[in-house]
């Protein structure tokens, strides 16, 4: 009997439409144009707008798109794990709210939350469901609306993210396509330099906590640079060694888009040009889980059947791994 893995069946995407320049930045903060690109790599993210809309609104249209291609119902759906941050609320689950939106009424769900790194961990959970013969479609959704945790008074965190949501159905596969092995880590040392102080059970919300302005990011940017330089490098690189890959067996890196110089030291590491990283950061922003499916949707036509994909990421907590899978369409 040939090996189960699971596969990516189809990929979509959505980001809202309203774009947050570099320009426009420099009107709230005291920063410009040249200081963020030259350090990030960015130059403008989508930000919704909307007050009434959470992040499982960015994950309907994203979804419906990802059926649509796919030819099926919602209600073929078995399992939805939606990986974010920043959830509609503490609870229900969003990924419950979410099946609710676009009628997956057979599906059971769940949260999960490892900050930038929550979608390469939803995939290689999902996978397992697959592999095991438990379910035949899971969906994995990565999405943020991390305009609502950000201080557009603090120019070391509001240049940096965006509003956006990217979703994978999982399928059974026989053909050798699919997750092939991962590598996942994390490091709970990590939780002083990237974090959200109050909104949790330590500190709750309180007119304190809000008037401290304690609800938004906080982050010691050297600190977290000087991690997830080294170390979504070292797992992007343990597992090629692991499966005896080189540079030139990589048809892409998908990498996490939380700075360009990051993306560049994986790149290094792991032997390989700029012309197989997959990169939106420019235009995007950090959108945090929905990094790494927004790059699968935006390159998807460039994908071919067979290629190998190393997926890198790194995140608050801290967070961090990398993912081999091959393209299965």
């Amino acid at each position: 009997m040939s090996k189960i893995n699971a596969a990516i069946t189809a990929v979509h995407g959505y980001v809202p439409p309203y774009v947050l320049t570099n320009k426009e930045l420099e009107s709230l903060v005291d920063t410009n144009d040249e200081w963020i690109t030259t350090r990030t790599g960015i130059k403008e993210r989508r930000i919704l707008k909307d007050p009434e809309k959470a992040t499982s609104d960015l994950a309907v249209p994203a979804v419906q798109g990802l059926l649509e291609k796919r030819g099926i119902g919602a209600e073929e759906i078995e399992l939805i794990i939606f990986a974010t941050a920043t959830p509609d609320m503490a609870f229900p689950a969003t990924a419950n709210i979410l099946a609710d939106k676009v009628g997956a009424i057979n599906a059971w769900g769940y949260d999960l939350q490892a900050a930038c790194s929550g979608f390469l961990y939803a995939l290689a959970t999902g996978a397992q469901y697959i592999e095991s013969g438990k379910h035949k479609k899971v969906l994995i959704v990565g999405g943020d609306k991390m305009s609502s945790i950000v201080d557009y008074t603090d120019r070391t965190t509001c240049i940096l993210f965006g509003d956006g949501c990217g979703a994978v159905l999982l399928e059974p596969n026989e053909e050798g396509n699919g997750v092939i092995d991962s590598v996942l880590k994390s490091n709970g040392a990590g939780r002083h330099y990237l974090y959200q102080k109050s909104g949790g059970s330590l500190n709750p919300a309180s007119h304190e906590t809000v008037a401290a302005r304690e609800h938004f990011i906080y982050q010691e940017g050297k600190a977290v640079f000087k991690f997830a330089v080294t170390n979504m490098a070292d797992a992007a690189a343990e597992v090629m060694e692991r499966n005896s890959l080189a540079g030139d067996d990589i048809a892409w890196l998908v990498p996490h888009q939380a700075n360009k110089r990051i993306i560049d030291a994986t790149a290094n590491r792991m032997g390989i040009g700029e012309d197989k990283i997959m990169i939106n950061i420019d235009r995007y922003g950090n959108t945090t889980n929905g990094t790494i499916p927004l790059c699968l949707w935006n390159w998807e036509d460039k994908l071919k059947k067979g290629d190998s994909l190393i997926l890198a990421a790194f995140g608050g907590g801290f967070t961090w791994g990398s993912i081999y899978l091959k393209w299965a369409y």
